[in-house]
């Protein structure tokens, strides 16, 4: 009788004597807010240039194009939201209106709109069909409204300002929701301006007020909330090149005080952003598909390759940013066939190289990890749940992560992320296989933010080592994969 006591006081003395779940991390610097995680999640949106300079063959209309020349001849908007779907893109941006003024949807506050034009006998709407579009397909809307106006004769003056913001209501009123609002950098300079055919300045700091037009487009969607993209932010900002790739080294953090839409020599700051950052400010990759943003006949043999955009993934999602590529429909109003070529080719790339992680499930070992218990363990890393994740003490920033793949295979990539709710904290890392009894060097990286893709020397192994060299705090990772 006595061993049925004593068993359970036993099992109850035991259950006292294992040590407690560690808590959680303190949050690190500035963190990301749930739109900023949805857009990171994201990872590759489409760009969509079409307007006047479609059929001017030029990239910046001088604001005086007749509205007539605006006709396409065989427009299918429908076509354009498919191409760019089966590519993996999860949003497309649309150019409503670009500097020379013309706006894509029937405006009621200008006459230079596709309203007076002979396509569809001015009854056309293009920002209304690309929506709509867009939610056919299960892709996010978002729309690009540029603040310069080389066509409104009161550019220059407080009286635009009024105008760019009825614009805004229009386009919100009618066509939301919207995921991001970019606002151009471009500022100022010679146009039409309704005839006075004249160079006008501005104060790219001061004139268009950008805070309160911010709090108007939060006032018309305040759910979900607008992503708002421009040099300086304030949810995410230009990556300083459009070349496709941001530098290695990028913080999603930066202190944006000196920073202003169209500020000169800020191109590396904004490609690196600042460890340590006040604000949680990730940077955007813009590229185009074609030399020019807009269709040019004279382009079509100049299109970027497979291998070209699958280049760009890498050194845009693949350090950690979102990939904003432009596809501009050609003047019969279609993505034009050699693009559509090139994003088929790049998007089964993609899917060879990343379709298979030889990481997941697998068992991880760590040489640090926080508290007792399971609940920041390595094996967070490979359980295919973005929601747990690896962490150490806090007074460890480095610590080694081993992953056992079972058999000896070649290895190409690794890929990891951190837990960016809690902020960004990698400095370095380093990456290594083991191979013939030892382990040897095949990559190295800097920062990790959301997501990184470190191409590495290529090995056959059964075995892969991830070293944290450094971080800003206590380092976090939810996922490590092997390609």
């Amino acid at each position: 009788m006595r061993a049925c006591y004593f068993f359970p006081l036993l099992l109850l003395a035991l259950a006292h004597c294992q040590e407690p779940e560690a808590e959680a991390p303190a949050p690190f610097g500035a963190v990301p807010t749930e739109s900023q995680l949805d857009w990171h999640r994201m990872e590759t949106n489409a760009f969509l240039h079409f307007t006047t300079n479609t059929f001017t063959d030029l990239e910046w209309g001088y604001g005086d194009e007749s509205e007539a020349i605006f006709r396409p001849t065989d427009p299918d908007v429908d076509q354009w939201i498919s191409v760019l779907a089966d590519a993996g893109m999860q949003g497309a941006i649309l150019t409503c209106k670009h500097h020379d003024g013309f706006a894509l949807w029937p405006s009621a506050y200008t006459e230079h709109s596709v309203k007076n034009s002979p396509w569809e006998n001015g009854e056309g709407n293009l920002v209304g069909a690309v929506a709509e579009a867009c939610r056919d397909h299960d892709l996010k809307f978002g729309v690009y409204l540029s603040p310069w106006d080389r066509n409104h004769p009161d550019y220059g003056r407080e009286e635009y300002i009024t105008y760019y913001r009825n614009q805004v209501r229009e386009i919100y009123g009618k066509y939301g929701p919207i995921f991001e609002m970019w606002f151009d950098g471009a500022n100022g300079g010679d146009g039409y301006y309704g005839g006075a055919n004249e160079k006008r300045a501005i104060d790219g700091r001061t004139y268009y007020d950008w805070p309160t037009t911010i709090e108007l487009v939060r006032e018309l969607q305040p759910d979900p909330k607008v992503i708002i993209f421009s040099d300086a932010g304030p949810d995410i900002r230009w990556v300083g090149n459009e070349r496709g790739a941001v530098n290695e080294t990028n913080w999603n953090t930066i202190t944006p005080d000196t920073l202003y839409a169209g500020k000169a020599g800020i191109e590396d700051l904004l490609g690196t952003g600042t460890p340590g950052g006040t604000a949680w400010m990730p940077a955007e990759v813009d590229v185009s598909i074609r030399p020019g943003w807009f269709y040019h006949a004279s382009q079509d043999d100049r299109v970027k390759t497979p291998e070209e955009l699958f280049e760009i993934y890498l050194t845009s999602v693949g350090r950690g940013s979102v990939l904003l590529l432009n596809v501009p429909p050609d003047r019969r109003g279609r993505i034009h066939e050699t693009d559509v070529a090139a994003l088929r080719g790049y998007r089964q790339l993609v899917d060879e190289a990343f379709s298979r992680d030889l990481a997941a499930g697998r068992k991880v070992t760590a040489t640090a990890q926080r508290g007792g218990g399971s609940k920041f363990g390595p094996d967070r890393l490979t359980d295919d749940d973005r929601e747990t994740y690896w962490a150490t003490d806090d007074s460890v920033t480095t610590a080694s992560l081993t992953v056992d793949l079972g058999d000896r295979q070649p290895v190409r990539y690794v890929e990891l992320a951190e837990y960016i709710h809690l902020g960004q904290r990698i400095t370095g890392f380093s990456v290594e296989a083991w191979v013939d009894g030892v382990w040897i060097p095949i990559g190295a990286g800097t920062t990790v933010g959301y997501k990184r893709i470190l191409p590495v020397k290529a090995v056959e192994t059964d075995q892969v080592r991830v070293t944290i060299d450094g971080a800003l705090a206590a380092p976090t990772l939810t996922h490590l994969a092997v390609y």
